[in-house]
C-alpha cells in the first residue's frame, strides 16, 4: 500500500476522567493474592502499568468519540460538509446495530452523501480505519474522512476480577492478567487530500503501509459473550499472554521486514516509532526483535494502560505535543492486534 496524496491533519483525543491505580485493582484481589502468596505490586512489576483511566459508570461510548470528533473539527476548522466518510473503529460499541458511527455522524451533522460505517479489527481498528479512508482519498472518491473510536475497560475488568475471585486458580490468574491492563479513552483522526484549507500546522503525510496476518492464532486472545444460564450471557476475556507475545513478536518481525523493503528504508532511517501500548515486557521484546533503540519510541502505557484501538493514535498525539515527534521525522506506527494481525504505517511528520 503506497499513498501520494493522503495527510493526517488532526489527532484529537479525550481521556477518561476516573484514574484507577494498579494497587487499587490488586487490593480487590487480596484473597487471591493471599491464597497463592503473591506479593502486592506484582501486577505493576509484570506490566509496568501504574494506573489507567476509566469512564464513569453509565458513560455512552459514542459520547467519548463525539467529544474527540468535535475537538478535531474545531482545531482544524474543517467544514463537516467536507467529510466524505465517518468511520467508528472501536472494539467497544453502543450496540450491535446500527453502526455506532451513525449516532456520531448525526451529532456532527454530516451531509447525506457521507459514508457512515463501523470497522472492527481488535486493537488495530483505528489503523484499519485510517487505511480505509486513505484508500478512498487516494482513489479520488473523497477529499476528507474522520476515523473515531472510544474504548471502555471498566465493565470487563470488573467482571474479570469477580471471576478471578470466584475461580481462584493460577491458570485463571494467568489468563486474566492482560485484561487488568485495560484503560479507556477516545480519539478522532482527520485525514484529507491536502487540498482543503485548514487551521493549524499539522499535515503528516501518509506514505505507505504493510499488513501481514497469522489467523491460525485467532484463539490466543478472546473477548466476547459466554452462556451463564438460561437466556443469560456474560462477558468474558481471556488471553494466553506468553503465546500471544511470542507469536505477535514473530509476526511483527516479518511485517517489519516487509515494511522496510516496501518503503526502501533502512532501520536507521526510521527516526521515531509509535507502538500499540501493551506493557513493559511487550515493548522490550518488540523493539529488540525489530532492532529499534528504545529512545526512538514514546511509551504511555505506564499511566494510560492498554486503551485498545485508542492507544496508538493517542500516544502519537502526546508524542507530537511534547516535541518527541518533529516536523520532517520519518515515523512508523507499529500495531499488533489479536487475530493475529500486524499493521505498520510510514509517515513523513
Amino acid at each position: 500500500m503506497k499513498y501520494s496524496r493522503v495527510f493526517i491533519n488532526s489527532l484529537a483525543y479525550e481521556l477518561a476522567p476516573v484514574v484507577v491505580s494498579t494497587s487499587e485493582l490488586e487490593s480487590r484481589l487480596a484473597p487471591l493474592y493471599q491464597k497463592f502468596r503473591i506479593p502486592m505490586g506484582q501486577l505493576a512489576a509484570l506490566t509496568g502499568i501504574q494506573e489507567r483511566r476509566w469512564w464513569p459508570k453509565g458513560h455512552r461510548l459514542s459520547d467519548g468519540a463525539i467529544a474527540a470528533a468535535h475537538k478535531s473539527i474545531e482545531e482544524t476548522g474543517i467544514s463537516v460538509s467536507d467529510l466524505g466518510a465517518v468511520v467508528y473503529t472501536g472494539v467497544c460499541r453502543d450496540q450491535h446495530e446500527p453502526a455506532t458511527a451513525c449516532r456520531i455522524a448525526a451529532e456532527l451533522g454530516v451531509s447525506k452523501d457521507t459514508a457512515i460505517y463501523d470497522i472492527s479489527n481488535a486493537c488495530l481498528g483505528v489503523l484499519s480505519g485510517i487505511l480505509d479512508i486513505a484508500n478512498r482519498i487516494e482513489l479520488g472518491q473523497i477529499k476528507a474522512g474522520l476515523v473515531v473510536s472510544c474504548e471502555s475497560a471498566r465493565h470487563i475488568v470488573d467482571i474479570t476480577i469477580d471471576n478471578m475471585l470466584a475461580e481462584p486458580t493460577m491458570q485463571n490468574y494467568a489468563r486474566s492478567l492482560a485484561t487488568l491492563t485495560g484503560g479507556s479513552g477516545a480519539v478522532a483522526v482527520l485525514l484529507t487530500d491536502g487540498s482543503i484549507p485548514l487551521k493549524g500546522e499539522r499535515q503528516h503525510q501518509l506514505l505507505g503501509a504493510s499488513h501481514l496476518s497469522a489467523p491460525e492464532h485467532h484463539n490466543l486472545c478472546q473477548w466476547g459473550l459466554q452462556e451463564a444460564g438460561t437466556q443469560l450471557y456474560r462477558e468474558f476475556m481471556r488471553t494466553d499472554g506468553v503465546a500471544l507475545l511470542k507469536e505477535g513478536v514473530e509476526l511483527a518481525r516479518h511485517t517489519w521486514s516487509h515494511f522496510l523493503e516496501q518503503r526502501n528504508w533502512l532501520v536507521e532511517q526510521v527516526d521515531k516509532v509509535i507502538c500499540h501500548q501493551v506493557g513493559a515486557s511487550n515493548r522490550k521484546q518488540v523493539l529488540s526483535a525489530l532492532n529499534i533503540p528504545q529512545e526512538k519510541e514514546f511509551p504511555t502505557y505506564q499511566f494510560l494502560g492498554n486503551m485498545g484501538t485508542v492507544s496508538l493514535p493517542v500516544t502519537a498525539a502526546m508524542a507530537h505535543d511534547q516535541g518527541f515527534l518533529r516536523k520532517g521525522d520519518q515515523v512508523s506506527f507499529l500495531g499488533i492486534g489479536s487475530g493475529l494481525n500486524c499493521m505498520m504505517l510510514g509517515l513523513k511528520w
